[in-house]
């Protein structure tokens, strides 16, 4: 039997559900050691990373509705993508009339503030979005995250083949 075979249906949602939350850790341990401050659309991403991983759970919990937690995970990586993008886009641009913090708040400013206020050590925003603070192979976390939610909708067609 293949590794691609091992890893359809339950391995495959718990490895995934394994891995976002390894993402979410090593994004506080760097957060902490380099002295980041995380940015409204981080945060969002962050929590983006937590509810694949809960999905992934439920996906390995109840098989079943395989397509139906394939779908959920793969509209939320897709959201997820889309924000790592838009932020990329900032930190090319780096445009002060584009921060997050100028004119009304958005609904996920406001989703950002109302988390961290529920939790401030993993929830709480008071960075810059534009700002790129952070590089790995000259990738910001912003680019990193556009490959690992990438990563995750991959995976998606692992988990999705039939034994």
């Amino acid at each position: 039997m293949s590794l691609l075979n091992r890893l359809a249906g339950r391995p495959g949602y718990l490895l995934l559900a394994v891995g976002c939350i390894a993402l979410v850790s090593a994004g506080l341990v760097i957060q902490e050691f380099d002295r980041l401050q995380p940015c409204p659309l981080c945060i969002f991403q962050r929590v983006l990373y937590l509810l694949v991983a809960a999905l992934a759970l439920g996906g390995a919990l109840l098989p079943r509705l395989r397509w139906l937690w394939l779908g959920l995970i793969g509209v939320t990586a897709v959201g997820g993508m889309a924000t790592a993008l838009y932020q990329t886009w900032l930190q090319w641009v780096a445009d002060p009339a584009l921060e997050c913090a100028y004119g009304d708040p958005s609904l996920i400013e406001r989703l950002v503030d109302w988390l961290g206020m529920q939790y401030p050590p993993l929830f709480m925003a008071t960075g810059f979005c534009s700002a790129r603070d952070w590089t790995f192979l000259q990738l910001s976390m912003a680019n990193w995250s556009v490959l690992c939610f990438a990563g995750v909708l991959v995976s998606l067609l692992v988990i999705g083949r039939r034994r």
